[in-house]
């Protein structure tokens, strides 16, 4: 069975990170994102799979190349120009063969069981079959409204609240029949959620809900893009992590040196040759990359650091994100927010809050 990858998009909600990384291969847990959403699709028996790119995508295909890694054949499908979510994957046409496929937007960090929503589509008989799941606020989403048996009765895009009757979403994960593509242009932007779905609807083209009470949350932007890695160490949502895990509450990667006096308090992860220096203290859902340097006496909390950042004696790190390879110098104080480009260099007593 195929599946495709929506990855096209220039990952702007999440700048600064993005601005020389593209979203597929920003390090989720010390990995790149895309790698975690291929090994689902590998759990459940997807043996090829269509990568659908645009921004930067030679990086991801050197870190990807021809899927064998993972036991599985990658393909690469190109977009010139940006051709929404629809025609992005009809761009991918020529990949297609005659049975369903999954279709899994790029910003979505899931543990969904998709075998049974694989069987949930066969049993329906569906063209599509879109997975629901629930939000607090739907309004940033789109509504889909569904009969007792599961079909979809109507699509509302990004409601007010005063149009809000359920709160389950477009999940951005779907099942589909490839023969749902002979309504898209070639060539020209089309949206599932605006144009093709909704016309299919009209059509009286079978289209069903799965309803999820999987973990889920778009990774898009740096608040969702740390809360995602909270989770991730709470155990709320299954991905590999690298690193031995010890006393059931950190990872510690492959040739880190941790001094002995550094203390580990809540759940965290420490890369593959980091190195901790004396007297610093690790409090609460930290990420400390591949090959991070930091000094004595720091203190970090809620913080994720990219690969290679050199870190100063004294620095206290609190609700921040750094690029990879940035340098900050002792004395440093950033929190409440602050995302840093990679290479960022922070002089000595700087004081940073979003």
């Amino acid at each position: 069975m195929k599946a495709i990858i929506i990855a096209g998009g220039l990952g702007t909600r999440l700048r600064p990170l993005t601005c020389n990384t593209p979203k597929p291969i920003v390090p989720v847990v010390n990995r790149p994102f895309v790698v975690h959403q291929i090994e689902l699709l590998v759990k459940h028996g997807i043996d090829e799979v269509i990568l659908n790119l645009h921004y930067l995508s030679h990086e991801i295909k050197k870190i990807l190349g021809d899927g064998r890694h993972w036991g599985i054949k990658i393909h690469y499908s190109i977009e010139e120009h940006p051709l929404g979510t629809a025609g992005a994957v009809k761009n991918a046409e020529q990949f297609f063969d005659d049975g369903p496929m999954v279709i899994f937007n790029g910003d979505i960090l899931t543990d969904i069981n998709l075998s049974k929503v694989i069987a949930f589509h066969r049993e329906k008989k569906a063209a599509v079959t879109l997975t629901l799941t629930e939000v607090e606020d739907p309004t940033p989403f789109g509504l889909i409204l569904t009969d007792k048996n599961g079909r979809v009765t109507k699509f509302l895009e990004k409601p007010s609240w005063d149009m809000v009757s359920v709160k389950t979403i477009n999940a951005g994960i779907y099942i589909v029949d490839p023969k749902i593509f002979k309504e898209v242009p070639a060539g020209k932007p089309y949206s599932f959620e605006r144009e093709l779905y909704p016309s299919l609807l009209k059509q009286g083209v079978p289209i069903f809900g799965y309803p999820s009470e999987a973990y889920w949350i778009d990774i898009g932007n740096p608040h969702k893009y740390s809360e995602a890695h909270q989770a991730i160490l709470r155990g709320e949502v299954a991905v590999k992590i690298i690193g031995s895990r010890i006393d059931g509450r950190f990872w510690v990667g492959a040739d880190a040196h941790i001094d002995p006096t550094v203390r580990i308090i809540g759940p965290s992860i420490i890369g593959e040759k980091a190195r901790l220096g004396p007297e610093t203290e690790i409090v609460d859902y930290v990420v400390i990359g591949d090959r991070v340097t930091i000094g004595a006496h720091c203190t970090l909390d809620h913080a994720i650091i990219w690969k290679g950042c050199k870190i100063g004696n004294h620095v206290h790190l609190s609700s921040c994100i750094l690029g990879a390879n940035c340098t900050i110098e002792d004395g440093v104080v950033i929190e409440k927010g602050t995302v840093l480009a990679d290479g960022t260099q922070i002089k000595k007593g700087t004081r940073m809050a979003a």
